[in-house]
This record gives structure tokens, sequence and C-alpha cells, in this order.
């Protein structure tokens, strides 16, 4: 049963023009109905679905959840803690905007039980931030940092970018720079992704959109290895670094193929090996709440083949990559049964070794890590 939610805030005052996350400009949007809608979803969620567990990490994202007012995003975070159990050292985590947080909503943040913060910096570089359609400046940074600090957080996550259009090495480095100089507890790194219905995806259909190659985007992914690792931080997955100690619980429960509750409009979800998308339109998500009471677009039951092969692609994403042992106790049957063929061809190529018990990834695998996941996905077919 699940020991993880997610809920979704779908609301932002500035559309990135990267982003492909469900999400509506702030002004004149249902906001306080659409709070409502959620409430009831988590009401009737546990009702279908109750808690065996106390929930262990909370990670409440967006759109740009601090875009609500106070008594707004209090509302939300009030429904969590009244609707969910909530074991003592569970890992909550709140979405924050660089210059877009007031010290009154810090508070009543962590008054409430939020413990984490994930701040979207993406980058350092004023003309980069312009370039990707964010609104805050590189002066933001330290002064949301800081202030989050004042109010008493202690695990601070930063999200950076790379591979960004016209973005060079030295640029990259001088984020880099910066964000060790602010002395966070853990970093998320991840290229750009050109996807559909966004900004950048229109630019690049016209040809206007100039992207660094893969050998460049390869050598800056190498920079924030390196970077970070002498900085003090460990690599525990594909695009995520920590102090010790901070490894983010909640993103952890999806490398691990476990369940979770989804709240909100477009929110996932993975209860009693059934995966479920809800409606990402406000109006199609917030009828199907009033009409119905649940919103789901989409359920698929997980098959046992499928959630081996989950298994295998979300696990291997961790540097620690895979346990045979724990693929027995889950799946009753040995990884090399299923996948034996398939490990050893990855092996043969670099991509995969072997650290006793777990199967993971090489160096090379670590830039490569689609071509692998792919491997075991028609592993089954």
């Amino acid at each position: 049963m699940p020991k993880a939610l997610y809920v979704h805030v779908p609301f932002c005052e500035q559309i990135c023009h990267y982003c492909d996350f469900n999400k509506f400009f702030l002004k004149n949007q249902p906001i306080d109905d659409y709070l409502e809608c959620c409430k009831n979803e988590m009401k009737n969620t546990l009702e279908k679905f109750p808690q065996e567990i106390n929930i262990s990490s909370i990670y409440v994202g967006g759109g740009t959840p601090t875009s609500l007012s106070t008594k707004q995003l209090y509302t939300l975070l009030e429904d969590i803690r009244t609707n969910f159990s909530i074991d003592d050292q569970c890992e909550w985590t709140v979405e924050v905007n660089p210059g877009s947080v007031s010290r009154e909503k810090l508070q009543m943040m962590k008054e409430v039980g939020v413990n984490r913060l994930s701040i979207g910096v993406q980058t350092f570089d004023e003309d980069l931030l312009k370039t990707i359609g964010r609104d805050h400046r590189p002066e933001d940074i330290p002064n949301t940092i800081r202030l989050c600090r004042e109010v008493g957080f202690e695990n601070i996550s930063i999200d950076l970018m790379f591979g960004l259009p016209g973005q060079t090495i030295d640029q990259l480095k001088h984020s880099i720079k910066q964000l060790i100089q602010l002395k966070v507890e853990h970093v998320s790194a991840y290229s750009l992704k050109v996807e559909p219905k966004t900004v950048f995806y229109q630019r690049w259909q016209r040809g206007n959109l100039h992207l660094p190659g893969e050998d460049r985007e390869a050598d800056m992914y190498r920079v924030l290895q390196e970077e970070l690792t002498n900085a003090g931080f460990e690599q525990y997955e594909i695009s995520n670094f920590a102090k010790p100690g901070t490894q983010s619980t909640h993103n952890l429960t999806y490398w691990e193929n476990e369940e979770y509750y989804g709240i909100g409009a477009g929110a996932h979800s993975y209860v009693q090996k059934v995966r479920r998308i809800n409606h990402g339109p406000l109006p199609k998500y917030m009828n199907s709440m009033k009409d119905i009471g649940f919103p789901y677009l989409e359920e698929h039951e997980v098959s046992m083949e499928e959630r081996m092969e989950e298994e295998m692609f979300m696990g291997l994403r961790k540097l620690t990559g895979v346990s045979r042992t724990s693929f027995y106790e889950k799946y009753d049957i040995t990884m090399d049964h299923i996948f034996g063929d398939v490990i050893d061809g990855l092996k043969e190529k670099g991509l995969l070794q072997e650290k006793g018990d777990r199967v993971c990834l090489t160096k090379k695998g670590l830039l490569l890590g689609n071509e692998v996941f792919e491997k075991f996905l028609l592993a089954t077919d």
C-alpha cells in the first residue's frame, strides 16, 4: 500500500518555455473550487483505498504551489494533514520559485509540517533565465535561500538544468560554483528535453532553437558530476545529488517501484497494482470530481511482467541499482531467469556492471541510460 503522497498545484504566474507539466496561468482561475475538489479527492481516495501505513513522504508540486495565497496554500496543506495519517519523520516537500515566496508563507508552511523545499533555480545566468522564460533574477536565488534558512528550513533542494539553448560549459560551471556557495543539501540536475506543447518545441519545429549537441551535453554532465562530487555531494541517481543523509525519500519511492497516492489535476497514482492518471484540464478534473467523485482519465492494472520491467528500468536509475535478492522477494522469480540475456548483453557493451548482489549502471551507462532502459522494456514483449 502507498506510503507516499503527491499533490499537484497546476497554477503558475509565468509559463516557462520548456515546461510540459500540467499547468495554467494563475489569473482568473477557480482556485478555491479546485482546492475543494482536491480535498474531496483525498477523502474519496482514502475511503476507496484506506491507509495501511503512515505516509512517509509528501511532495506538493506543480505548477507553482507558492503562487497560491498564504490562506489558500494553508488550506491545501491543512487538508493533507487532516485527511492523511502522517509519520512523525515524514519528509514533506513543497516546490518554491526564487523571489516569489514571502516570510509569512514560509513560516506558515513550517508550522503546518513542511520540512523540505525544492527551489526551481535552473540556472544562475541572467541571460539564460530569460531564454528559458523564467521570471526570477540570479540575485533572487541566494535571497530566497537566506529567507528559508532564517525561517528554519534545514533541508533545501535546488533544481538545475543543463543543455540549455546557447549554454556553454563555462556558464554551467558558474552556476555550479554559485550553487555550492549556497550550501544546499540536495541538487536535482536535468538536461533539457524539448517536449511537445511547449514554447521550445514550437521554436524547434521552426528551426529556431539552437541546442548543444549530444557530445557537449555529455561533457556538461561529466562536469556536473565532478564538481558536485568534489563539493561533498553524493550522486545517488542519474540526475540527483545529495549531501550525506539527505537523499529524497519521495523520489526514491518512484525509483524503487513503490506505490503512492496522487491528488490533483493531471496527477498520477499507483495503488493496489493499478496506475491511474487524473484528468488534466481543470474543467474536466473538477466536473469529474463533482459528478462521480473521482477524476480518473485512465486506469491500468500493471501486470507482473510490467512490474518486473519497471523494477529494472526505474531501479537502475539509482547508482546502487537493483538487488537480486529484493527482486526475488518481490516477484518469486530470479532476475536472471527473466532478464539474464539482456543483462549479459549490456555488460558486454560496458553499460551494466555487478556489485555483489546488485546490478547497476556503469559510468558509461549513466550517460546512455535510455539505451539501457529500452532493453528491459523490450525484454518481455
